[in-house]
């Protein structure tokens, strides 16, 4: 189990109050912003730019950029990866 993932879900769903969600419920490679995942929308993705910068200290500031670390939890796994020294 990937602890990075599994800790990703519960900040998302803390920051977002999604209080009928449990971390088991989110699939890791399921689009959030698509109907078949979580179902974001933009407030939700400004949302998860603040978690970022809270958690872990990464600034997302391209659009683009920000279009692939938050399409699923494992890219956000990967994004966050690449930007940390140390993991």
């Amino acid at each position: 189990m990937d602890s990075l993932k599994e800790d990703l879900k519960k900040q998302i769903i803390e920051q977002l109050n999604l209080e009928e969600v449990t971390p088991a419920d989110i699939d890791e490679d399921k689009p959030l912003f698509h109907s078949s995942g979580l179902g974001l929308d933009s407030i939700d993705a400004l949302e998860l730019i603040v978690m970022f910068e809270k958690y872990y200290g990464i600034e997302v500031l391209e659009p683009q950029e920000s279009k692939k670390a938050f399409n699923s939890i494992s890219s956000m796994a990967d994004y966050i990866r690449e930007r940390t020294p140390g993991s």
